[in-house]
């Protein structure tokens, strides 16, 4: 009888343990495969939360078959301490394993909400924007310059777990405009000793933290600035009228500010390079009223006879050549540019009322193009 009694033992826990075999299997299939999620979620952990917080979210949001399979294989990857917070991205079908890794590697949030800081050349403002995760667009919540009356509700994103930080400078910014849009910013710290060198920070977009110091973002502007010059520097093409990449980058600061026009860029640097190959003074109207404002502001009116007349070290109706420094902070495209201009024999440009610019190689093609530009003027104030 007792023969009978441990052989049905054996039998009873040969079953019990294929089973358990099974269902350690069937668990970690169920742990490592496709899950349910069918669009993508943005999912958001709050500070202090715990990883039986998250599964029932994730439970909530059918991101997941089993909350209670979730713990256990988080428990057994020894992960259930390394939650981070913030808002993350959960693509569709993601598996359990891909969203443990998500929420616990430490990465910056994907998703949620982010402040932008635009520093452009004539304004300032303040964009508040959280990403969709369905389309993966950023849908606009506020929009405002900052030394205005705040909106109501502002401050309530600041303490909102995950939320990202970015500024983005415009093309064409000076230093001064630089460093009064890094002052501007309530989420930096510090203060910035005096202006960069004009033209040697990068015109970007950039992340930064809560609490970073204003001198930390200018240095890697800085720095990004110089790696695009050398780099634009060592490809430049053969012949160009242009001693030292300082000089490229004077350069590209005028190309920077004569035109907005994206496909032009080549053609404007290919005329003030055919002007200083022939001697001729480059007479570019923003060097003018640099040499007016040095940068800070803008003119706000046209230009008079006796300031084009006036000698400064920046008047190219005056002088000869480049003028003494870059007018502005040139983005990557001016620079590059500068340095590999589109073949052209044209030596004259005139706005031709469409946002671009109409180009000529002799003065006649010129005045041509000017008496139009003038007409086009004339129907607008009429």
């Amino acid at each position: 009888m007792w023969r009978s009694i441990a052989s049905n033992s054996i039998s009873i826990l040969a079953i019990v343990l294929f089973l358990l075999a099974g269902l350690i299997m069937w668990g970690q299939r169920q742990y490592r495969e496709a899950g349910p999620l069918e669009a993508a979620i943005c999912l958001k952990v709050d500070r202090g939360s715990n990883m039986i917080e998250v599964s029932r979210n994730l439970e909530d949001t059918q991101a997941i078959s089993s909350g209670a399979l979730f713990r256990i294989g988080v428990k057994y990857a020894e992960k259930d301490n390394d939650l981070k917070a913030g808002s993350f991205l959960v693509p569709p079908a993601s598996s359990m394993t891909d969203i443990v890794s998500i929420i616990t590697d430490g990465g910056p949030s994907t998703c949620g909400t982010e402040i932008v800081y635009r520093i452009g050349v004539s304004k300032i403002s303040t964009q508040v924007r959280e990403l969709d995760p369905e389309t993966g667009r950023f849908v606009e919540k506020m929009n405002f310059d900052p030394q205005d009356d705040v909106p109501a509700g502002y401050s309530a994103y600041h303490s909102t777990a995950g939320t990202r930080y970015r500024i983005a400078f415009a093309e064409g910014v000076t230093s001064w405009q630089v460093v009064q849009g890094l002052n501007s910013i309530d989420v930096l710290s510090g203060e910035v000793d005096g202006l960069p060198s004009e033209g040697t920070v990068a015109p970007d977009s950039y992340e930064v933290r809560s609490g970073e110091p204003r001198a930390s973002v200018l240095s890697r502007m800085v720095a990004a600035q110089t790696e695009i010059l050398n780099r634009a520097w060592e490809s430049r093409a053969e012949g160009l009228p242009l001693k030292t990449p300082e000089e490229a980058l004077i350069l590209a600061s005028i190309i920077e500010k004569e035109t907005g026009v994206a496909e032009e860029r080549g053609l404007v640097a290919s005329v003030f390079i055919n002007r200083l190959d022939k001697s001729i003074r480059l007479q570019t109207d923003p060097s003018v009223i640099y040499g007016l404002i040095k940068g800070q502001g803008t003119l706000g009116r046209g230009l008079r006879q006796s300031e084009l007349k006036r000698k400064t070290d920046w008047n190219t109706y005056v002088i000869d050549g480049l003028p003494k420094t870059p007018i502005a902070n040139p983005g990557r495209a001016s620079i590059e540019a500068a340095l590999n201009p589109e073949p052209s024999e044209y030596i004259f440009f005139v706005a031709d009322g469409t946002g671009g610019h109409a180009f000529a190689k002799t003065l006649r093609e010129h005045n041509v193009n000017v008496r139009k530009w003038r007409e086009v003027e004339a129907a607008k104030s009429n």
